[in-house]
C-alpha cells in the first residue's frame, strides 16, 4: 500500500471539509470548565540515555501542553571539526544512576527557579556521527522567557554535573577522550 493510500484510507467518501473559514469558526465551541480541569495535566520530567538515533520531534512533542505557550529546545549535535582534526563520530559514556539521578536534581532546580509544566533530557549513549544529536533538552511553560531560561541552565548544569564523557573519534584513526571544561570535579586539573 502507498502512501497516498494509507492517507486516503483514513477518510470515508462522506468526510465533509469546511468550504469556508467562516464555517470553522462558527463550528467552534468554547471549551467548558469540565473539559479545562482535564487538562491540568501532572507536570512531567522525561529522562532518558539511548544508543539510537535521538528524534527532535518526539522529544518536542513529550512536552507539549495546551497550557503552554512556549516550547524551548537545545539541540547538541556532533559537529565535523576540533582544532583543525577532522571528527567523524563522537562516542559518549555514562554512568547511568548517578547521571539519572544528577539529572532529576537539575529538573528539580528548574521547577524552583522557572514556573514550567514539562521537561525532557534525552541523551545518546555510544557513537553519534556527525550533525546527529547528541544531547536533546526541550521544556515547556506559559511564556517563553521561562522556558528559554531553563533550557539554557538544563545544558550548562548538565555539562557541569552529569557524569557524560564524550570520545572524538577523528579521521585520521585516533581518538581522544575530551575533559569537559565546564565540569565541575574537573576544574583542578
Amino acid at each position: 500500500m502507498s502512501s497516498l493510500e494509507i492517507s486516503n484510507s483514513c477518510f470515508s467518501p462522506e468526510t465533509k471539509l469546511p468550504l469556508s473559514p467562516q464555517l470553522v469558526e462558527d463550528s467552534a465551541s468554547e471549551p467548558s470548565r469540565e473539559d479545562v480541569d482535564e487538562v491540568e495535566e501532572k507536570p512531567k520530567d522525561i529522562i532518558q540515555f539511548s544508543a539510537k538515533k535521538l528524534s527532535v520531534d518526539e522529544v518536542s512533542q513529550l512536552v507539549i501542553s495546551p497550557l503552554c505557550g512556549a516550547v524551548s529546545l537545545f539541540v547538541g549535535t556532533t559537529r565535523n571539526n576540533f582544532e583543525g582534526k577532522k571528527v567523524i563520530s563522537l562516542e559518549y559514556e555514562a554512568y547511568l544512576p548517578m547521571a539519572e539521578n544528577e539529572i532529576r536534581k537539575i529538573c528539580s532546580d528548574i521547577r524552583q527557579k522557572w514556573p514550567v509544566r514539562h521537561i525532557a533530557v534525552f541523551h545518546r549513549l555510544g557513537l553519534v556521527p556527525v550533525s546527529e544529536a547528541s544531547t536533546i533538552i526541550a521544556v515547556s511553560s506559559a511564556h517563553r522567557a521561562a522556558s528559554l531560561e531553563a533550557v539554557s541552565y538544563a545544558i550548562d548544569s548538565l555539562k557541569a554535573k552529569v557524569p557524560i564523557w564524550k570520545k572524538e573519534i577523528y579521521e585520521e584513526s585516533a581518538s581522544s577522550w575530551k575533559r569537559n571544561k565546564e565540569c565541575f570535579w574537573a576544574a583542578g586539573d
